[in-house]
Protein backbone atom coordinates (compact mmCIF):
# COMPACT_ATOMS: atom_id res chain seq x y z
CA UNK A 1 0.00 0.00 0.00
CA UNK A 2 0.90 3.46 -0.68
CA UNK A 3 0.04 5.41 2.79
CA UNK A 4 -0.17 8.63 3.80
CA UNK A 5 -0.59 9.60 6.88
CA UNK A 6 -1.70 13.22 7.55
CA UNK A 7 -0.62 14.37 11.17
CA UNK A 8 0.24 17.87 12.83
CA UNK A 9 2.62 16.02 15.53
CA UNK A 10 5.53 13.74 14.38
CA UNK A 11 9.17 12.74 15.65
CA UNK A 12 11.51 14.46 17.00
CA UNK A 13 8.42 15.71 19.18
CA UNK A 14 8.89 13.27 22.22
CA UNK A 15 5.38 13.27 24.03
CA UNK A 16 1.47 13.14 22.98
CA UNK A 17 1.05 12.01 19.38
CA UNK A 18 3.87 11.88 17.58
CA UNK A 19 5.70 8.99 19.05
CA UNK A 20 3.01 6.82 18.13
CA UNK A 21 2.35 8.13 14.69
CA UNK A 22 6.54 7.86 14.20
CA UNK A 23 6.35 4.33 15.48
CA UNK A 24 3.22 3.54 13.26
CA UNK A 25 4.85 5.10 9.94
CA UNK A 26 7.91 2.93 10.52
CA UNK A 27 6.12 -0.37 11.61
CA UNK A 28 4.24 -0.09 8.12
CA UNK A 29 7.39 0.37 6.37
CA UNK A 30 8.98 -2.75 7.52
CA UNK A 31 5.76 -4.66 6.76
CA UNK A 32 6.60 -3.07 3.17
CA UNK A 33 4.62 -0.46 2.49
CA UNK A 34 5.74 2.95 1.12
CA UNK A 35 4.77 5.35 3.89
CA UNK A 36 4.76 8.92 3.50
CA UNK A 37 4.19 11.80 6.24
CA UNK A 38 2.66 15.59 6.10
CA UNK A 39 3.38 16.96 9.11
CA UNK A 40 4.31 20.44 10.65
CA UNK A 41 7.89 22.04 11.88
CA UNK A 42 8.33 20.56 15.03
CA UNK A 43 7.45 22.71 17.96
CA UNK A 44 5.85 20.22 20.60
CA UNK A 45 5.43 20.93 23.83
CA UNK A 46 7.65 24.31 23.80
CA UNK A 47 5.78 25.91 20.99
CA UNK A 48 8.53 26.90 19.51
CA UNK A 49 9.90 25.63 16.48
CA UNK A 50 12.96 23.54 17.13
CA UNK A 51 15.82 25.39 16.02
CA UNK A 52 17.11 23.32 12.53
CA UNK A 53 13.68 23.86 11.07
CA UNK A 54 13.09 27.56 12.08
CA UNK A 55 12.62 30.33 9.30
CA UNK A 56 11.94 27.52 6.45
CA UNK A 57 8.43 26.88 4.68
CA UNK A 58 9.21 23.30 3.87
CA UNK A 59 11.47 20.66 4.65
CA UNK A 60 11.78 17.11 3.03
CA UNK A 61 13.57 14.04 4.56
CA UNK A 62 13.48 10.45 5.04
CA UNK A 63 13.86 8.77 8.56
CA UNK A 64 13.94 4.45 8.51
CA UNK A 65 12.24 5.06 5.44
CA UNK A 66 9.19 7.24 5.93
CA UNK A 67 9.38 9.87 3.56
CA UNK A 68 8.51 13.00 6.01
CA UNK A 69 7.40 16.68 4.51
CA UNK A 70 7.12 19.27 6.56
CA UNK A 71 5.15 22.29 6.06
CA UNK A 72 5.48 25.90 7.70
CA UNK A 73 3.30 27.01 10.97
CA UNK A 74 2.62 30.17 12.65
CA UNK A 75 3.01 29.49 15.64
CA UNK A 76 3.27 31.55 19.28
CA UNK A 77 4.65 30.02 22.62
CA UNK A 78 1.69 31.59 24.56
CA UNK A 79 -1.47 31.16 22.20
CA UNK A 80 -4.61 32.80 22.63
CA UNK A 81 -7.59 31.45 20.76
CA UNK A 82 -7.19 33.17 17.22
CA UNK A 83 -3.41 32.22 17.77
CA UNK A 84 -4.58 28.95 17.89
CA UNK A 85 -6.73 29.03 14.81
CA UNK A 86 -4.11 30.61 13.05
CA UNK A 87 -1.75 27.88 13.67
CA UNK A 88 -4.11 25.10 12.22
CA UNK A 89 -5.21 27.60 9.32
CA UNK A 90 -1.49 27.79 8.64
CA UNK A 91 -1.11 24.05 8.35
CA UNK A 92 -4.22 23.36 6.79
CA UNK A 93 -2.98 25.42 4.02
CA UNK A 94 0.95 24.81 3.49
CA UNK A 95 0.49 21.55 3.94
CA UNK A 96 -1.90 20.94 1.07
CA UNK A 97 1.05 21.66 -1.48
CA UNK A 98 3.27 18.76 0.41
CA UNK A 99 0.59 16.62 0.22
CA UNK A 100 0.31 17.39 -3.51
CA UNK A 101 3.32 16.70 -3.81
CA UNK A 102 4.17 13.01 -3.81
CA UNK A 103 2.57 9.50 -5.30
CA UNK A 104 -0.81 8.62 -5.20
CA UNK A 105 -1.71 7.31 -2.14
CA UNK A 106 -4.41 4.10 -1.49
CA UNK A 107 -5.63 5.45 1.77
CA UNK A 108 -4.85 8.47 3.95
CA UNK A 109 -4.80 8.16 7.75
CA UNK A 110 -5.61 11.34 9.30
CA UNK A 111 -4.59 12.29 12.68
CA UNK A 112 -7.39 14.69 14.86
CA UNK A 113 -6.69 16.96 16.46
CA UNK A 114 -6.29 19.53 14.80
CA UNK A 115 -9.41 19.23 13.67
CA UNK A 116 -9.51 21.34 10.92
CA UNK A 117 -7.20 19.19 8.44
CA UNK A 118 -9.95 17.16 7.63
CA UNK A 119 -10.93 19.59 5.04
CA UNK A 120 -7.54 19.37 3.06
CA UNK A 121 -7.41 15.41 3.50
CA UNK A 122 -11.27 15.08 2.09
CA UNK A 123 -9.98 17.50 -0.94
CA UNK A 124 -7.12 14.87 -1.27
CA UNK A 125 -8.77 12.01 -0.84
CA UNK A 126 -11.51 13.31 -4.10
CA UNK A 127 -8.63 14.35 -5.66
CA UNK A 128 -7.19 10.83 -6.05
CA UNK A 129 -10.09 8.89 -5.05
CA UNK A 130 -8.64 7.24 -1.97
CA UNK A 131 -10.60 6.58 1.07
CA UNK A 132 -9.74 8.69 4.28
CA UNK A 133 -9.55 6.98 7.81
CA UNK A 134 -10.36 9.15 11.01
CA UNK A 135 -8.14 8.53 13.61
CA UNK A 136 -9.77 10.16 16.78
CA UNK A 137 -6.86 11.08 19.64
CA UNK A 138 -9.12 13.57 20.95
CA UNK A 139 -12.89 14.15 20.46
CA UNK A 140 -13.07 18.03 19.02
CA UNK A 141 -14.43 20.33 19.93
CA UNK A 142 -16.30 18.77 22.80
CA UNK A 143 -12.93 18.91 24.97
CA UNK A 144 -12.20 22.25 24.33
CA UNK A 145 -15.53 23.29 24.99
CA UNK A 146 -15.65 21.09 28.31
CA UNK A 147 -12.41 22.81 29.88
CA UNK A 148 -13.79 26.38 28.96
CA UNK A 149 -11.14 26.80 26.37
CA UNK A 150 -13.94 28.15 23.36
CA UNK A 151 -16.87 29.90 24.70
CA UNK A 152 -18.23 31.54 21.78
CA UNK A 153 -21.40 30.14 20.61
CA UNK A 154 -20.86 30.44 17.21
CA UNK A 155 -17.54 29.32 16.81
CA UNK A 156 -18.69 26.23 18.93
CA UNK A 157 -21.42 25.89 16.24
CA UNK A 158 -18.94 26.11 13.46
CA UNK A 159 -16.62 23.99 15.21
CA UNK A 160 -19.39 21.14 15.91
CA UNK A 161 -20.42 21.16 12.14
CA UNK A 162 -16.96 20.61 11.11
CA UNK A 163 -16.82 17.65 13.23
CA UNK A 164 -20.28 16.20 11.84
CA UNK A 165 -18.22 17.00 8.58
CA UNK A 166 -15.46 14.82 9.05
CA UNK A 167 -17.14 12.11 10.18
CA UNK A 168 -19.47 12.12 7.42
CA UNK A 169 -16.53 12.32 4.93
CA UNK A 170 -14.58 9.77 6.76
CA UNK A 171 -14.82 6.65 5.65
CA UNK A 172 -13.25 4.48 8.84
CA UNK A 173 -13.36 6.30 11.90
CA UNK A 174 -10.74 4.96 14.55
CA UNK A 175 -11.12 5.44 18.20
CA UNK A 176 -8.30 4.70 20.53
CA UNK A 177 -11.10 4.26 23.66
CA UNK A 178 -14.71 2.40 23.68
CA UNK A 179 -15.49 5.45 25.29
CA UNK A 180 -15.05 7.09 22.21
CA UNK A 181 -17.87 4.70 20.51
CA UNK A 182 -20.68 5.89 23.05
CA UNK A 183 -19.60 9.27 22.33
CA UNK A 184 -19.59 9.29 18.46
CA UNK A 185 -22.89 6.83 18.45
CA UNK A 186 -24.67 9.80 20.26
CA UNK A 187 -23.67 12.06 18.01
CA UNK A 188 -25.52 10.05 14.86
CA UNK A 189 -22.49 7.96 13.44
CA UNK A 190 -23.13 4.54 12.69
CA UNK A 191 -21.48 2.09 14.80
CA UNK A 192 -20.23 0.07 11.33
CA UNK A 193 -18.28 3.17 10.10
CA UNK A 194 -16.19 3.26 13.84
CA UNK A 195 -13.58 0.95 14.62
CA UNK A 196 -11.64 0.74 18.10
CA UNK A 197 -7.71 0.09 18.40
CA UNK A 198 -6.13 1.24 21.54
CA UNK A 199 -3.17 2.81 21.29
CA UNK A 200 -0.27 1.01 22.06
CA UNK A 201 2.82 0.70 23.91
CA UNK A 202 6.36 -0.85 22.78
CA UNK A 203 6.44 -3.92 25.25
CA UNK A 204 10.00 -4.37 24.98
CA UNK A 205 11.37 -0.76 25.28
CA UNK A 206 8.69 -0.28 28.40
CA UNK A 207 8.91 -3.10 30.87
CA UNK A 208 9.14 -3.52 34.10
CA UNK A 209 12.91 -2.97 35.44
CA UNK A 210 13.92 -2.73 39.05
CA UNK A 211 13.97 0.40 41.42
CA UNK A 212 17.85 -0.62 43.03
CA UNK A 213 20.54 0.93 41.00
CA UNK A 214 18.38 2.99 38.87
CA UNK A 215 20.28 6.13 37.60
CA UNK A 216 17.11 7.81 37.03
CA UNK A 217 16.83 8.25 40.46
CA UNK A 218 20.16 8.22 41.61
CA UNK A 219 20.57 11.15 39.66
CA UNK A 220 17.85 13.11 41.24
CA UNK A 221 18.28 11.99 44.60
CA UNK A 222 15.21 9.59 45.03
CA UNK A 223 17.23 6.46 46.40
CA UNK A 224 15.37 5.19 49.64
CA UNK A 225 12.04 7.46 48.63
CA UNK A 226 8.69 6.37 47.98
CA UNK A 227 8.29 7.94 44.62
CA UNK A 228 4.88 9.40 43.37
CA UNK A 229 4.90 10.12 38.99
CA UNK A 230 3.54 12.07 36.67
CA UNK A 231 5.18 12.26 33.32
CA UNK A 232 3.46 13.82 30.21
CA UNK A 233 1.35 16.82 28.91
CA UNK A 234 -0.37 19.40 31.22
CA UNK A 235 -3.54 20.28 29.95
CA UNK A 236 -6.63 22.14 30.92
CA UNK A 237 -8.41 19.03 31.19
CA UNK A 238 -5.63 17.77 33.86
CA UNK A 239 -5.88 20.39 37.11
CA UNK A 240 -2.11 19.24 38.20
CA UNK A 241 -2.74 21.78 41.16
CA UNK A 242 -5.01 18.59 42.84
CA UNK A 243 -1.51 17.06 42.83
CA UNK A 244 0.05 19.72 44.71
CA UNK A 245 -2.12 19.45 47.05
CA UNK A 246 -1.88 16.05 47.24
CA UNK A 247 1.56 16.16 47.89
CA UNK A 248 0.95 19.29 50.48
CA UNK A 249 -1.42 16.64 52.96
CA UNK A 250 1.49 14.50 53.00
CA UNK A 251 4.29 16.08 53.48
CA UNK A 252 5.26 15.27 56.69
CA UNK A 253 6.16 11.86 55.62
CA UNK A 254 9.58 12.35 54.36
CA UNK A 255 9.96 9.32 52.51
CA UNK A 256 7.27 10.15 50.14
CA UNK A 257 8.39 12.60 47.17
CA UNK A 258 5.96 13.77 44.09
CA UNK A 259 7.24 14.21 40.63
CA UNK A 260 5.77 16.02 37.96
CA UNK A 261 7.64 16.30 34.95
CA UNK A 262 6.22 18.55 32.23
CA UNK A 263 6.80 21.59 30.17
CA UNK A 264 8.49 24.77 31.46
CA UNK A 265 5.62 27.12 31.42
CA UNK A 266 3.56 24.62 33.09
CA UNK A 267 5.95 24.23 35.81
CA UNK A 268 6.38 28.14 36.58
CA UNK A 269 2.36 27.92 37.48
CA UNK A 270 2.66 24.84 39.24
CA UNK A 271 6.18 25.74 41.11
CA UNK A 272 4.08 29.00 42.40
CA UNK A 273 1.12 26.31 43.92
CA UNK A 274 3.77 24.02 45.40
CA UNK A 275 4.95 27.78 47.46
CA UNK A 276 1.47 28.90 48.06
CA UNK A 277 0.61 25.43 49.28
CA UNK A 278 4.10 24.71 51.29
CA UNK A 279 4.31 21.46 49.34
CA UNK A 280 8.67 21.02 49.72
CA UNK A 281 8.05 17.42 48.69
CA UNK A 282 7.62 18.10 44.91
CA UNK A 283 10.35 17.99 42.41
CA UNK A 284 9.36 19.60 39.55
CA UNK A 285 11.44 18.59 36.31
CA UNK A 286 11.32 19.50 32.43
CA UNK A 287 9.85 17.20 29.87
CA UNK A 288 12.51 13.51 30.07
CA UNK A 289 14.35 12.41 26.62
CA UNK A 290 12.91 9.46 25.20
CA UNK A 291 15.30 7.42 25.75
CA UNK A 292 15.20 7.82 29.17
CA UNK A 293 11.63 6.91 29.97
CA UNK A 294 12.07 3.26 30.58
CA UNK A 295 14.08 4.18 33.32
CA UNK A 296 12.19 7.08 34.52
CA UNK A 297 8.91 4.44 34.94
CA UNK A 298 11.17 2.13 36.62
CA UNK A 299 12.38 5.35 39.49
CA UNK A 300 8.32 5.67 40.21
CA UNK A 301 6.59 3.59 43.18
CA UNK A 302 3.00 4.63 41.65
CA UNK A 303 2.19 6.60 38.58
CA UNK A 304 -0.67 8.88 38.41
CA UNK A 305 -3.50 9.56 36.41
CA UNK A 306 -5.10 12.92 36.51
CA UNK A 307 -7.87 14.51 35.46
CA UNK A 308 -10.11 17.39 35.72
CA UNK A 309 -14.27 16.13 37.02
CA UNK A 310 -15.99 17.23 33.33
CA UNK A 311 -13.39 15.04 31.47
CA UNK A 312 -15.83 11.99 30.70
CA UNK A 313 -15.84 10.23 27.04
CA UNK A 314 -13.58 12.69 25.12
CA UNK A 315 -10.24 12.19 26.52
CA UNK A 316 -8.19 9.05 26.62
CA UNK A 317 -4.25 9.58 28.37
CA UNK A 318 -1.87 7.93 26.20
CA UNK A 319 0.31 7.58 29.82
CA UNK A 320 -2.12 4.33 30.92
CA UNK A 321 -0.61 2.14 28.53
CA UNK A 322 2.97 3.46 29.44
CA UNK A 323 2.77 2.80 33.01
CA UNK A 324 0.59 -0.51 33.02
CA UNK A 325 3.65 -1.61 30.46
CA UNK A 326 5.91 -0.41 33.35
CA UNK A 327 4.52 -2.60 35.94
CA UNK A 328 3.73 0.33 38.15
CA UNK A 329 0.46 0.39 40.31
CA UNK A 330 -1.79 3.75 39.34
CA UNK A 331 -3.93 6.05 40.76
CA UNK A 332 -6.45 7.27 38.24
CA UNK A 333 -7.65 10.61 40.12
CA UNK A 334 -10.31 10.89 37.09
CA UNK A 335 -14.00 10.49 37.00
CA UNK A 336 -15.40 7.42 37.48
CA UNK A 337 -17.93 6.93 34.35
CA UNK A 338 -14.97 8.29 32.34
CA UNK A 339 -13.14 6.83 29.64
CA UNK A 340 -9.65 6.17 31.77
CA UNK A 341 -11.24 4.81 34.68
CA UNK A 342 -12.56 2.30 32.72
CA UNK A 343 -9.67 1.40 31.07
CA UNK A 344 -7.49 1.52 34.29
CA UNK A 345 -10.07 -0.83 35.66
CA UNK A 346 -10.54 -3.02 33.34
CA UNK A 347 -6.47 -3.73 33.86
CA UNK A 348 -6.75 -4.42 37.27
CA UNK A 349 -3.35 -2.52 37.57
CA UNK A 350 -4.96 0.74 39.35
CA UNK A 351 -7.17 2.43 41.94
CA UNK A 352 -9.18 4.96 41.22
CA UNK A 353 -10.12 7.96 43.17
CA UNK A 354 -12.29 11.19 43.25
CA UNK A 355 -11.29 13.99 40.65
CA UNK A 356 -9.65 17.09 42.29
CA UNK A 357 -9.93 15.96 45.68
CA UNK A 358 -6.29 16.36 47.04
CA UNK A 359 -7.58 14.08 50.06
CA UNK A 360 -8.63 11.30 48.11
CA UNK A 361 -5.23 11.35 45.93
CA UNK A 362 -3.57 11.60 48.58
CA UNK A 363 -5.32 8.63 50.95
CA UNK A 364 -4.67 6.24 47.57
CA UNK A 365 -0.93 7.51 47.93
CA UNK A 366 -0.81 6.81 51.47
CA UNK A 367 -2.93 3.36 50.78
CA UNK A 368 0.01 2.09 48.36
CA UNK A 369 2.80 3.44 50.41
CA UNK A 370 1.51 1.41 53.82
CA UNK A 371 0.92 -1.80 51.76
CA UNK A 372 3.70 -2.90 49.16
CA UNK A 373 2.22 -6.07 48.40
CA UNK A 374 -0.70 -4.57 47.41
CA UNK A 375 1.14 -2.00 44.98
CA UNK A 376 3.19 -5.30 43.43
CA UNK A 377 0.09 -7.16 42.87
CA UNK A 378 -1.56 -4.09 40.88
CA UNK A 379 2.07 -3.44 39.10
CA UNK A 380 1.48 -7.92 37.90
CA UNK A 381 -1.92 -7.03 36.74
CA UNK A 382 -1.02 -4.30 34.90
CA UNK A 383 1.36 -5.47 33.15
CA UNK A 384 -0.13 -8.62 32.17
CA UNK A 385 -2.71 -6.45 30.83
CA UNK A 386 -0.82 -4.20 28.82
CA UNK A 387 0.92 -7.64 27.22
CA UNK A 388 -2.34 -8.96 26.24
CA UNK A 389 -4.09 -5.89 25.10
CA UNK A 390 -1.43 -2.95 24.46
CA UNK A 391 1.15 -4.63 21.69
CA UNK A 392 2.53 -2.56 18.97
CA UNK A 393 2.10 -5.69 16.82
CA UNK A 394 -1.23 -6.46 17.60
CA UNK A 395 -1.99 -2.77 16.79
CA UNK A 396 -0.37 -2.75 13.51
CA UNK A 397 -1.85 -6.05 12.59
CA UNK A 398 -5.51 -4.18 13.30
CA UNK A 399 -4.43 -1.20 11.50
CA UNK A 400 -3.74 -3.22 8.13
CA UNK A 401 -6.76 -4.79 8.10
CA UNK A 402 -8.30 -1.81 8.58
CA UNK A 403 -6.59 -0.14 5.91
CA UNK A 404 -6.88 -3.15 3.42
CA UNK A 405 -10.71 -3.31 4.54
CA UNK A 406 -11.10 0.62 3.54
CA UNK A 407 -9.43 -0.04 0.06
CA UNK A 408 -11.45 -2.57 -0.86
CA UNK A 409 -14.78 -1.15 0.11
CA UNK A 410 -13.95 2.30 -1.38
CA UNK A 411 -13.05 0.76 -4.90
CA UNK A 412 -16.42 -1.48 -4.63
CA UNK A 413 -18.35 1.66 -3.94
CA UNK A 414 -16.32 3.18 -6.96
CA UNK A 415 -17.53 0.30 -8.77
CA UNK A 416 -21.23 0.64 -8.26
CA UNK A 417 -21.37 5.14 -8.51
CA UNK A 418 -23.64 6.39 -11.72
CA UNK A 419 -21.78 7.98 -14.13
CA UNK A 420 -21.35 11.36 -14.15
CA UNK A 421 -22.89 14.31 -16.64
CA UNK A 422 -20.62 16.96 -17.50
CA UNK A 423 -22.45 19.32 -14.76
CA UNK A 424 -22.29 17.09 -12.13
CA UNK A 425 -19.52 16.83 -9.16
CA UNK A 426 -18.52 14.49 -6.82
CA UNK A 427 -16.85 18.15 -5.00
CA UNK A 428 -18.83 18.26 -1.82
CA UNK A 429 -20.55 21.73 -2.46
CA UNK A 430 -20.16 22.42 1.27
CA UNK A 431 -16.72 22.20 1.37
CA UNK A 432 -16.28 24.30 -1.60
CA UNK A 433 -18.17 26.90 0.04
CA UNK A 434 -16.73 26.76 3.49
CA UNK A 435 -12.92 26.29 2.68
CA UNK A 436 -12.29 28.11 -0.85
CA UNK A 437 -12.85 31.67 0.77
CA UNK A 438 -10.63 30.65 4.08
CA UNK A 439 -7.86 29.32 1.46
CA UNK A 440 -7.71 32.74 -0.22
CA UNK A 441 -7.70 35.11 2.80
CA UNK A 442 -5.24 32.43 4.50
CA UNK A 443 -2.90 32.23 1.37
CA UNK A 444 -3.13 36.09 1.28
CA UNK A 445 -2.05 36.38 4.75
CA UNK A 446 0.92 33.98 4.66
CA UNK A 447 2.19 35.42 1.02
CA UNK A 448 2.21 38.92 2.83
CA UNK A 449 4.24 37.47 5.63
CA UNK A 450 6.50 36.26 3.87
CA UNK A 451 7.20 39.06 1.41
CA UNK A 452 7.62 40.72 5.03
CA UNK A 453 10.17 38.32 6.13
CA UNK A 454 11.92 38.80 2.61
CA UNK A 455 12.18 42.42 2.61
CA UNK A 456 13.59 42.29 6.21
CA UNK A 457 16.34 39.91 5.24
CA UNK A 458 16.90 42.40 2.18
Amino acid sequence: MHILIYSYNYHPEPIGIAPLMTELAEGLVKRGHQVRVITGMPNYPQRQIYDRYRGKLYVTEEKNGVKIQRSYLRIKSKPNLLDRLLLELSFVFTSLPQALKGERPDLILLTVPPLLVCLPATLISWLYNCPVVLNVQDILPEAAVRVGLIKNKLMILALEALEKFAYRKAHTISVIANGFVDNLINKGVPVNKIACIPNWVNLNFIRPLPKKNNYWRATHQLDGKFVVLYSGNIALTQGLETVIEAAACLRHINDIVFVVAGESQALERLQKHCLACGADNVLLLPLQPREKLPQMLAAADVGLIVQKSNVISFNMPSKIPLLLASGRPIVGSVPATGTAAKAIQESGGGIIVKPESADALATAVLDLYNQPELAAKLGREGRKFAVENYSFEQALDRYEELFYDAIAKEATTLDILPKLSSQESLVDQELLVHTLPLMRVVSQRLMTNEKFRSAEKN
